[in-house]
């Protein structure tokens, strides 16, 4: 054994959209920065979205123009009465089925472009989509371990989630019914001035009473949904507790304390719930009664100029339609300025991703172990987490291949920077770190990570089958190549016990294995991938006895021939490794063999002792 120098280290010390009035809308810090950087995403389709706003306009204007030709068969067919009544001649049915082929048609031009619009539209954000989709996942690729630590998954997840499900939604919706909703208020108001000036004016004395109401209703339904979401938000916090924690709640009895918990919230939440509800209820009928205020305005008004001669009934017929279409578009680019908002704060979130430092690039000539032997060497090693508290300073060990380097030390000692320097998960601050003498930052990080196996203490298995669990340990491999690294992990008898042996399914977490057996398939994936060096955090703590027997051969069976490191929490299981690493508040205090620390009397052997003295 080429002992390690014993010099000194010294490590350390989501989217909801505003569907209603009144919604809570989520806002973004910089609105213009970031729709400037947005619309760039949409440049490379701008002669498809050029498309998409001028099928939208002519569906629009198609729709407008409809009330006034119909409009004109009204006026045709009761003035073709009058004149029947007068004269005894027919109307002109001939003048009138020409009106309404032509109004048919405008409606199904309307329809057909409308149809065109959504269809381009649907296609443009879903390739927006898919490109920043795919911007982001090369990203998250790309990211330093210490992004995750800082982030909770479930931030990243909502962002990769619900963050573009509302930036999709509002590209195929929100644009081109900001076009429609624009075109069709232009439209509605020239027309109904082209009817007539004072019925027009009539609409508008309505138009603030209108605006009134809304502000002032969505003001009052505002706290109420923002209380809504927040006793929410305890509530679902509560059932996944619960749900998750549900085998302690049965242990303690609680079950009741728990039921009660759940019903004082929903009672906060239905209270709540009831008066956001409820307010924002109000605007509709509301903004009904303000809207047939103006319809029995324009119809006095309609009426004195039909009996003065000005206008014809048809007219009064049109306009009463195209008030109706009025407040419409008003209605909507409210709430699209709301979406717009919240899209925007979305699509924040998502740059915040794509803004964050990458990992430090690999080597512009790297270098490629095809054969490592797995000697490895920690050089004047220097690290820290926190700029200005030191973690690791001059650390300096030698590990030739075939060694086990055992690293121990109570929790929150460090034991895992260790690791995490190894496979450059976070880079040092000073020294370096090499494998067979190639400086790691020589390697990319795909071959540097193609030389460990890693088997840690909270096992991890997708849903599949036993075989394609531990076949994910090497690319092709076959059924046999399988079952022989089973074999070796000492895991192919329980997995033959199972009713469909290694075509077993596992289900999420894996529920329906041991903790013991999870940890034997995770052994056997490591078998299998035939690493150089291996990364063991001993996973014994939580089995019975003859389970840890399984494992510690199945330990030893991997470890045969390769160089390891072990993370030990039972420190009887590492005695005969050729060197120990003991850390403490991140510092490597001691080094030496289970001989050398048991005889120097310090901190490991304390350890060892309080251990053998609680095991008996």
């Amino acid at each position: 054994m080429n002992a390690p120098r014993r010099e000194s280290s010294l490590p350390r010390p989501g989217f909801r959209g505003p569907g209603a009035m009144g919604m809570p809308v989520q806002k973004p810090k910089n609105f213009k920065t970031t729709l400037t950087r947005f619309v760039t995403y949409l440049a490379p389709h701008r002669l498809a979205l050029s498309f998409v706003a001028l099928a939208a306009i002519c569906s629009t204007i198609f729709s407008v123009f409809s009330p006034k030709l119909l409009s004109e068969i009204i006026t045709d067919i009761l003035q073709g009465f009058i004149y029947h009544e007068r004269t005894g001649a027919s109307a002109n049915f001939q003048q009138i089925g020409y009106l309404i082929i032509l109004l048919c048609g405008l409606y199904l031009l309307s329809s057909l472009f409308s149809y065109l619009q959504q269809y381009m539209m649907a296609g443009i954000a879903q390739k927006t989509v898919y490109r920043l989709r795919r911007q982001v996942h090369e990203k998250l690729s790309h990211l330093p371990l210490q992004f995750y630590d800082n982030h909770p998954h479930g931030d990243i997840l909502s962002r990769f989630i619900n963050d573009f499900d509302n930036i999709s939604n509002t590209l195929q919706q929100s644009l081109t019914q900001l076009i429609t909703s624009v075109i069709t208020l232009v439209g509605v108001v020239i027309m109904m001035i082209s009817i007539n000036l004072w019925m027009t004016l009539v609409v508008f004395v309505t138009l603030p009473l209108s605006i009134f109401a809304a502000r002032y209703i969505a003001t009052r339904s505002q706290k109420y949904f923002v209380g809504q979401q927040r006793v929410l938000g305890q509530l679902n916090g509560h059932v996944e507790e619960m749900y998750t924690g549900h085998t302690i709640v049965k242990a303690f009895g609680l079950e009741k304390r728990s039921l009660a918990e759940f019903e004082s919230m929903n009672a906060s939440l239905y209270e709540v719930g009831y008066k956001a509800q409820f307010i924002s209820g109000i605007i509709m009928p509301v903004m009904g009664f303000i809207g047939n205020i103006g319809y029995v305005l324009v119809s006095v008004v309609g009426s004195i100029l039909v009996f003065h001669g000005v206008i014809e009934v048809g007219a009064i017929v049109a306009f009463t339609q195209y008030s109706g279409q009025f407040s419409q578009p008003i209605t909507q680019l409210a709430s699209i300025a709301n979406i717009l908002q919240s899209t925007m704060a979305s699509a924040e979130r998502v740059f915040e991703i794509l803004d964050e430092p990458e990992e430090v690039p690999d080597a512009t000539l790297p270098q490629d172990l095809v054969a490592p032997r797995g000697d490895v060497m920690f050089k004047q090693v220097q690290f820290s987490y926190a700029k200005d508290e030191p973690l690791i300073e001059n650390m300096n060990v030698d590990v030739l291949s075939g060694q086990m380097i055992a690293i121990v030390g109570p929790t929150g000692a460090g034991k895992t920077t260790l690791v995490n320097l190894l496979m450059r998960f976070y880079e040092l601050q000073g020294g370096f770190i090499s494998i067979d003498g190639v400086d790691i930052t020589r390697l990319t990080r795909e071959n540097l990570r193609s030389l460990f196996g890693m088997v840690l203490q909270d096992t991890w298995l997708f849903r599949g089958t036993i075989l394609e669990n531990i076949a994910y340990g090497r690319l092709g491999a076959t059924r046999e190549d399988v079952v022989r690294a089973a074999q070796a992990a000492h895991a192919d008898h329980f997995i033959r016990t199972l009713p469909e042996g290694y075509d077993t399914m596992l289900h999420e977490e894996a529920t329906d294995l041991s903790q013991g057996q999870k940890q034997l398939l995770t052994i056997a994936r490591a078998i299998l991938a035939n690493p150089s060096i291996l990364l063991l955090d001993e996973a014994t703590s939580s089995v019975d006895t003859r389970t840890e027997v399984q494992i510690q051969k199945a330990m030893q069976e991997l470890r045969q021939g390769k160089t390891s490191f072990v993370i030990a929490h039972r420190l009887s299981t590492i005695r005969d490794a050729n060197w120990i690493l003991v850390m403490n508040h991140g510092r490597v205090i001691e080094q030496g063999t289970h001989t050398q620390l048991m005889f120097d009397n310090g901190f490991y052997a304390s350890l060892y002792n309080s251990q053998f003295a609680a095991a008996t």
